[in-house]
């Protein structure tokens, strides 16, 4: 015979309590039964009261802990992806000597200078974490390598992150008078023997192309023969207004000169150009040509800013389906030193030409040397 009694969840069987209680329909797939009943194993009431208070309760927190793992995090839109670290340095983020970087040297870069830069320190937050600049250690710069390099990386371009790196973190300890040193200033770089060089072209190539160019007779043409026999950098080269061209000169030549769609890569990469052989059919060409853009070469061109990889994927395709040798636009340039080279040329002059940076404090005395000094040691190739 079974005894109701009329507290909670009890009842006595045979002169010993049991404790019964429904399991609730939110955690009811957790169990066999709708309902649990455990033998409490006592015939006092006074036990069987406090052990049905306490298996209650115990019962009640375990599906309290089922309901809390079911539910939403609270407020899970108000977490971060990453834990916030707590520091004590008074140093900037590096977010933020990223921000100051390109506030001071950022102003009149085109979009690839800023873009690069923010890439850069994306990869370090990353990877590393957003730190005060200061807190970076060796041993943090050791481990980017490393995931730059996993990542399929050559050396040359590790070097140009790190290097970018440096500038930025160094133009912030300068700026706040941070007494610290730069983590990525003294990483190690492993060489690399799979860096591959850009070949000059030979001189019986360069003909070639030059009279292909003559044959084909249009735009992308008038920009290779250019490029020939000047040495300028592609960037340079496809950034020309037209004014920059000057024809009605004893001297006819380029007078290359920053413009806000393209900078120069240095200083002394302002410069004048004499035009000579190719060159100069390809400049008369330009000018020639009836169309109403003041730009050389318009098809790369926006008030804002050059398209040089476009240019340099089209041009590279056309080398490579006429030449043997898998050369590139670039091997104009390299050939342009070893040309004015084999020509005796001095040192001073290349560079001038080539608008490549000087070698020492002395080269930058002066004005450098005039139009027709230049254009001597330039037709002698």
């Amino acid at each position: 015979m079974v005894d109701h009694l009329n507290v909670s969840y009890l009842y006595k069987k045979r002169g010993v309590y049991y404790f019964s209680k429904r399991v609730p329909c939110d955690v009811r797939s957790y169990y066999k039964s709708d309902r649990i009943v455990i033998c409490i194993r006592t015939k006092s009431n006074v036990s069987a009261i406090r052990s049905s208070k306490s298996l209650y309760q115990k019962l009640d927190d375990y599906w309290t802990s089922i309901r809390l793992t079911k539910m939403q995090v609270p407020a899970e839109h108000m977490l971060v992806s990453k834990p916030l670290i707590n520091s004590n340095s008074n140093a900037p983020l590096l977010s933020e000597a990223l921000s100051t970087y390109l506030r001071l040297k950022g102003e009149g870069k085109d979009k690839i200078f800023v873009r690069a830069a923010n890439r850069n320190i994306k990869y370090v937050i990353e990877v590393l974490g957003n730190l005060p600049i200061d807190e970076y250690s060796s041993k943090d710069a050791s481990k980017f390598r490393d995931y730059l390099l996993d990542r399929g990386l050559l050396i040359s371009s590790v070097k140009r992150i790190f290097s970018s790196i440096r500038s930025i973190i160094n133009l912030s300890i300068s700026e706040e008078g941070i007494n610290c040193l730069n983590a990525f200033s003294k990483t190690y770089m492993p060489e690399s023997n799979n860096v591959e060089t850009r070949k000059p072209i030979p001189i019986e190539d360069i003909k070639s192309i030059q009279s292909l160019c003559r044959e084909y007779d249009d735009d992308l043409r008038w920009l290779i023969a250019l490029l020939s026999d000047t040495g300028m950098r592609l960037g340079e080269c496809v950034g020309l207004l037209k004014s920059d061209i000057i024809l009605n000169s004893e001297i006819p030549h380029i007078r290359l000169i920053h413009h806000p769609w393209r900078r120069l890569k240095t200083k002394g990469s302002e410069r004048c150009i004499p035009l000579v052989g190719a060159s100069l059919w390809a400049c008369k060409r330009i000018l020639n040509y009836n169309n109403d853009s003041r730009y050389a070469f318009p098809r790369y061109i926006s008030p804002k800013e050059c398209n040089t990889n476009s240019a340099s994927a089209t041009l590279n395709k056309w080398l490579k389906e006429k030449l043997i040798n898998d050369y590139v636009i670039h091997g104009f340039r390299h050939s342009f030193r070893d040309r004015l080279r084999a020509k005796e040329c001095p040192s001073e002059i290349i560079d001038q030409l080539g608008g490549w940076s000087l070698r020492s404090v002395g080269e930058g005395y002066g004005r450098g040397y005039d139009l027709d000094v230049l254009h001597k040691w330039i037709s002698k190739i």
